[in-house]
């Protein structure tokens, strides 16, 4: 059970956050991230292999990936890495997950890229449930922009 509250609010389903990352990771992937083009991704991959709860890399290998297929796979690695940490976080399967916490960015980016690459590959059905859910997290609709 986690030591993460669950906040309630007069306006709605509770608000689940993700808490954040270590000042180390953060370095560590900022390293990663300022690498040539050509190694970046290998470098991301390095730091999530290390850290494979790592919402916010697991967000980062999808951007750096091949569209199609390989992106795919690396968002979906995320996303349920961060259903995973969600619900360690005191989530039950609904509630607010807002773009506003940082910390809640690297699932979000990872659901987002997941509809995404659905689409490219033809999963429409997988797509319109991953777009739906992202407006059920987060109703401004940040997390899909």
């Amino acid at each position: 059970m986690s030591d993460q509250p669950v906040h309630l609010s007069a306006s709605g389903p509770p608000e689940t956050i993700i808490p954040p990352i270590s000042a180390d990771l953060r370095k560590r992937l900022d390293l990663a991230l300022a690498t040539p083009q050509q190694d970046r991704r290998r470098a991301v991959s390095a730091v999530v292999a290390d850290n494979p709860t790592f919402l916010e890399g697991w967000a980062n290998i999808g951007d750096l990936s091949e569209q199609g297929i390989d992106a795919y796979m690396a968002y979906r690695v995320g996303y349920h890495r961060g259903l995973d940490t969600l619900r360690a976080n005191s989530w039950r399967g609904s509630g607010y997950v807002r773009w506003a916490r940082e910390s809640n960015r690297g699932f979000l980016r990872c659901l987002a890229g997941l509809a995404k690459h659905a689409r490219i590959i033809g999963e429409m059905s997988e797509a319109i449930r991953c777009d739906q859910f992202l407006l059920q997290l987060d109703p401004s609709g940040e997390a899909s922009k």
